[in-house]
């Protein structure tokens, strides 16, 4: 059949079913007229009887029940223990009115303050919270690292208690020297295999050169998808790698493997600035793409949008 004549059909099947349907409605609202003569025929009580059991339509709408609105709460005082042993350690009996004896007074008003030795050869370098723990309502223990210019560091374990809501603090008595905490067998390496010379250690290198000294672009070594900025400002005039080992065996391989594989190596590189020589490790991620291998994460940096961390 011709598009003419389908055309044709078409129009011609329109008023048809227009028609069909003004009738379907006539038949409607007669039927409708018929049933309320019928029920006023009847009678009163008819018509009541209608209208009474003619289903209700609107419901009447459920309370809206409150939403009850959680704050979270940092209790964790580990930076006031901080701050208080920094302050603690500077001050002294002798001088109440300083800086830092006040300071401890604000923090900690029942605490006694150290009679440091007048010309004491070692000073304090730094403080460090290295450990909080919770124990019974609310008392916490923090344990506070302080260095002296010395190298010696000397542990502290500070009681401090917090209110219910966790936005008060002070501690509740003097500090206490305890033992630091112990070292860990250092579990082995799952870096095993040794990368050769070849396209995946010059690709670990130059991106890491790009990304510690500004030497190249480093978006031309990222996998798609992924983002990571370069160090800013560079740190660094030069970088070389030292040692490149990888968890897979496939990065052992002297040609480039199928595209989509992955593996995770271990660079060790050392550099150089004007302050000095550094020796730094990177933990990097690569997948091959279109025969070269490409950056797609990094464990030890910044890195989004589909990196791997």
């Amino acid at each position: 059949m011709s598009v003419g004549k389908q055309a044709s059909g078409s129009e011609a099947a329109a008023p048809m079913v227009v028609g069909a349907r003004l009738e379907a409605m006539r038949r409607r609202v007669r039927l409708s007229r018929l049933a309320l003569w019928t029920v006023i025929a009847a009678g009163p009580v008819a018509l009541g009887v209608a209208i009474t059991s003619t289903p209700a339509t609107v419901e009447a709408a459920e309370p809206t029940k409150p939403v009850g609105v959680r704050t979270s709460v940092a209790a964790d005082p580990a930076g006031y223990a901080q701050l208080f042993v920094g302050a603690w350690l500077r001050s002294s009996a002798d001088d109440s009115t300083s800086a830092q004896a006040r300071l401890v007074q604000s923090m900690a008003p029942d605490v006694e303050l150290p009679d440091p030795a007048v010309g004491a050869q070692s000073k304090l370098a730094s403080v460090t919270a290295v450990r909080s723990a919770q124990h019974a309502g609310d008392a916490w223990s923090v344990t506070v690292a302080a260095q002296y210019t010395d190298g010696s560091v000397r542990y502290f374990a500070v009681p401090v208690a917090v209110d219910r809501a966790g936005t008060a603090f002070a501690v509740i008595a003097e500090p206490g020297v305890v033992a630091g905490p112990g070292l860990i067998d250092v579990p082995a390496s799952s870096y095993k295999v040794s990368v050769p010379e070849g396209d995946l250690a010059s690709a670990v290198g130059e991106f890491l050169a790009a990304y510690l000294t500004g030497s190249g672009e480093v978006g031309r070594y990222l996998a798609p998808g992924v983002r990571l900025s370069a160090v800013s400002p560079s740190p660094y005039a030069t970088v070389s790698i030292q040692e490149v080992r990888a968890a897979e065996k496939a990065a052992a391989v002297e040609q480039v493997p199928g595209d989509g594989t992955r593996v995770r190596v271990r660079a060790q590189v050392e550099a150089r600035d004007a302050g000095g020589r550094w020796p730094l490790a990177y933990e990097v991620v690569l997948k091959v793409r279109s025969g070269r291998w490409e950056v797609a994460g990094m464990e030890s940096g910044t890195t989004q949008a589909g990196g791997v961390r």
